[in-house]
């Protein structure tokens, strides 16, 4: 279990055991984490963790309030998921010799498909609306084009824990910077050109600093000292593999 899950679990059982009732503000970030000997960036992944199991409710400037519980409690392992950063590696490692393989094998359907994912994203920003499915639907076109069915279904496992993940939607929730998106189309954009030049090494290339471009934005959001940051797991990767 990390360290905010069970700083999750301890204030989850303080609600349950009635120390803080439905309408109750919890102490500030700072006392409980003085209180549990943790950095206050864990206390607020717990309190992330939390506020998507509906036991509290975060109120911007105000603070953090419990919601009203069921009567049983909620499993103790019930965000078990992969850290942002081990799924991300993951996928960097995964998508970028897809992406290669996908410039030997793409059809003119599967290019067309894929300019069509790229234009719906931008049309969702033009628009003010989450681009998360066209993101997700360009990705998994790219893996379409490798003609590999089990690249394919690898590449939809990858992005399936992503979606089970408490803790992707809820940084993803706090990153609140819209300018992302653009920079997205932008990446998905130049692995596409890559695509239509048949240049495999230029596509790997465009979709490892995707994913680099994409695990800049999680360090921003994220404590490099804290515990449970398991952004160090980039570093274990051989930088030859992006030559």
């Amino acid at each position: 279990m990390r360290l905010y899950q069970e700083i999750g679990g301890y204030l989850r059982r303080d609600i349950h055991d009635g120390k803080y009732a439905p309408g109750d503000r919890l102490p500030p970030e700072r006392d409980i984490a003085e209180s549990c000997s943790v950095s206050r960036s864990v206390v607020r992944e717990a309190l992330i963790m939390l506020e998507l199991e509906k036991v509290v409710e975060v109120r911007k400037g105000s603070g953090v309030y419990v919601l009203h519980q069921p009567d049983v409690l909620p499993p103790e392992d019930a965000d078990r998921g992969y850290g942002p950063f081990e799924l991300l590696q993951a996928r960097q490692l995964l998508e970028s010799e897809v992406a290669a393989f996908a410039a030997m094998q793409a059809t003119k359907t599967d290019i067309l498909q894929m300019r069509d994912a790229i234009e719906a994203q931008r049309s969702c920003i033009a628009r003010g609306v989450s681009d998360d499915v066209e993101d997700q639907r360009f990705h998994a076109l790219l893996a379409q084009a490798s003609q590999n069915s089990v690249l394919v279904k690898l590449v939809d496992d990858l992005w399936q824990i992503r979606q089970r993940s408490a803790m992707w939607e809820g940084i993803h929730q706090h990153v609140g910077d819209k300018n992302y998106s653009q920079i997205w189309i932008l990446d998905h954009q130049a692995i596409l050109q890559a695509v239509l030049r048949r240049d495999a090494k230029a596509a790997k290339q465009a979709m490892w600093q995707h994913l680099e471009n994409v695990k800049d934005m999680l360090l921003k959001v994220s404590d490099a000292d804290d515990p449970s940051f398991d952004g160090f797991l980039f570093s274990s990767v051989p930088s030859e593999l992006n030559d």
